[in-house]
């Protein structure tokens, strides 16, 4: 499956942005799909995941209560809602895709990657 995200952008500290990812393939509701960033200067990330049907998702710690990934198996699009962000949010943010167990944050679980769409939260 090919992914490409959208929507990343400036905002400032306590705001919102919502990022997009389009995919292509017939078989997107069957991947379990979710979102990586990276900091400048710091590793990959696992941010969120949600299963095939969209009824289960899972997130990081530093993200719970925050974000909320979901998808439109209809449309092959997946959301992450960034609420209330902080500076630290600040990264390049990758959409994935894989065949893949519920519940993993391993990078190396994803066989599909997005090309990244930057998100800047100022102070």
């Amino acid at each position: 499956v090919q992914l490409q995200a959208f929507g990343g952008g400036l905002v400032q500290a306590g705001g919102s942005l919502r990022l997009s990812c389009a995919a292509s393939g017939r078989t997107f509701s069957s991947y379990l799909m979710g979102w990586f960033r990276q900091a400048p200067g710091k590793e990959r990330e696992f941010v969120a995941g949600i299963n095939w049907s969209g009824i289960r998702t899972y997130y990081v710690d530093s993200v719970k209560g925050r974000f909320t990934i979901s998808r439109d198996n209809a449309k092959n699009t997946v959301y992450l809602q960034m609420n209330s962000l902080k500076p630290e949010d600040t990264a390049v943010y990758y959409c994935v895709a894989g065949n893949a167990a519920y519940g993993t944050k391993r990078s190396g679980d994803f066989g599909s990657w997005g090309q990244g769409t930057l998100v800047t939260v100022s102070s």
